[in-house]
C-alpha cells in the first residue's frame, strides 16, 4: 500500500507539473493583454510599460514560469492582477460553496442515475428500458442553462417552492444540485445499465440463484457491488469537473463558487486566478481518482492495488 501511494503521489506531482506548464504556456501566447485590462484604454504607452515591468510580464517565458513555479513550491498561488488579493484567499473564499454544490450534485446524480440504470437493466428490452435510455440521452444532451431556467421557472417562479437564486441554506442548494444531477444522471444510468447487464450474465449470479437466494439478495449483495465499480471511477472524474466546470449553473442560480470566479478571471485575463483555479481543479481530479482507486478494493476484495 505504501509503495502504491508513493508511486501515485509521484505521478500526481508530474501531472500537476504538466498541467501548470501547459496552462501557463497557453496563457503566455494568448493574444489578449492583461496589462491593458489593468491600465485601461486611455493609458499611455509609458504607463502600460511600467505596469508590465512591475508584474514581470516583460520577462521571457522561462523566467516567468520559473518564478511562478518557485512560488508554488512555497505555497503561493500569486496575486490577482485586478483584485489585488492573494489567489489562495480568493479561492478559499469560494471553495466551500463549490464543495457543497459538488456534494449535492453528485448525490443527485447517483440517486437518479443508479436508479434508472438498475431498473433499465432489470427491464432490459422492454418499453421501460427504452424510455429510460431515451430519457438519459435527453438529460445528457440538454443544455445546462435550459434545464436550470426551466427548473427555476417551474419550482421557483410558478410554485414558489425554492428561492430564485443565492446561497446560504438547503433550499438554495436543491435546484442547482438537481440541475446538475439531471444532466449527469444520463451518463451514470447508461454505465450502470451496461455494467449490470454484464454482471447478471456471469456464472456466480447463476450460482447464487441456484442456491435459492432471494432476488433482492442476489441483486444487492452480489450483482450491485460488482456492477458499481465503473461508476466509482466516474465519480472521481466528476469531482474535478464540478470544481471548475459548472460555470453556467453557478451563473444561472447566482452560486458563488470557483467556477464563477474562473469565468470572471477569463473575461478579465486575470492570469493568476486562471492558473490557481486550474491547478485546484487538477488536484481535485487527481485526488478524486486516487480515492476511487483506494475505495474499490473495499467494495470488491478481489481487486488488489499494485
Amino acid at each position: 500500500m505504501f509503495a502504491y501511494l508513493t508511486r501515485r503521489l509521484l505521478q500526481a506531482v508530474l501531472i500537476l507539473f504538466g498541467v501548470s506548464l501547459i496552462t501557463f504556456g497557453l496563457l503566455y501566447v494568448l493574444p489578449a493583454d492583461p496589462v491593458r485590462q489593468i491600465a485601461g484604454r486611455a493609458a499611455t504607452a509609458e504607463t502600460v510599460a511600467n505596469i508590465r515591468h512591475q508584474l514581470g510580464l516583460d520577462q521571457p517565458f522561462i523566467v516567468q514560469y520559473g518564478r511562478y513555479l518557485l512560488g508554488l513550491l512555497h505555497g503561493d498561488l500569486g496575486r490577482s492582477y485586478l483584485q489585488r488579493t492573494d489567489v489562495a484567499t480568493l479561492i478559499a473564499a469560494r471553495l466551500p460553496a463549490s464543495l457543497l454544490l459538488m456534494v449535492g450534485a453528485i448525490t443527485c446524480e447517483l440517486i437518479f442515475g443508479l436508479t434508472m440504470g438498475l431498473v433499465a437493466a432489470l427491464k432490459r428490452g422492454t418499453a421501460v428500458d427504452q424510455a429510460l435510455m431515451v430519457g438519459s440521452f435527453v438529460g445528457v444532451s440538454a443544455p445546462q442553462f435550459v434545464v436550470g431556467l426551466l427548473l427555476l421557472y417551474i419550482f421557483a417562479v410558478r410554485l414558489s417552492w425554492f428561492p430564485i437564486g443565492g446561497y446560504g441554506s438547503f433550499s438554495h442548494l436543491v435546484l442547482p444540485s438537481v440541475t446538475l444531477g439531471i444532466l449527469g444522471a444520463g451518463w451514470y444510468s447508461r454505465m450502470m445499465r451496461s455494467s449490470m447487464v454484464d454482471v447478471l450474465r456471469q456464472d456466480f449470479i447463476r450460482t447464487a440463484r441456484a442456491k435459492g437466494l432471494g432476488r433482492a439478495t442476489v441483486l444487492f449483495r452480489h450483482a450491485l457491488p460488482n456492477a458499481i465499480l465503473p461508476v466509482i471511477a466516474m465519480i472521481g472524474i466528476d469531482i474535478g469537473m464540478f470544481m471548475s466546470g459548472i460555470v453556467v449553473v453557478e451563473s444561472v442560480f447566482g452560486w458563488p463558487g470557483i467556477g464563477q470566479l474562473a469565468w470572471q478571471a477569463i473575461q478579465r485575463v486575470d492570469i493568476p486566478i486562471i492558473m490557481g483555479v486550474t491547478l485546484v481543479s487538477a488536484c481535485a481530479i487527481v485526488l478524486g481518482n486516487l480515492l476511487a482507486d483506494l475505495v474499490t478494493p473495499f467494495i470488491d476484495p478481489r481487486i488488489k492495488l499494485q
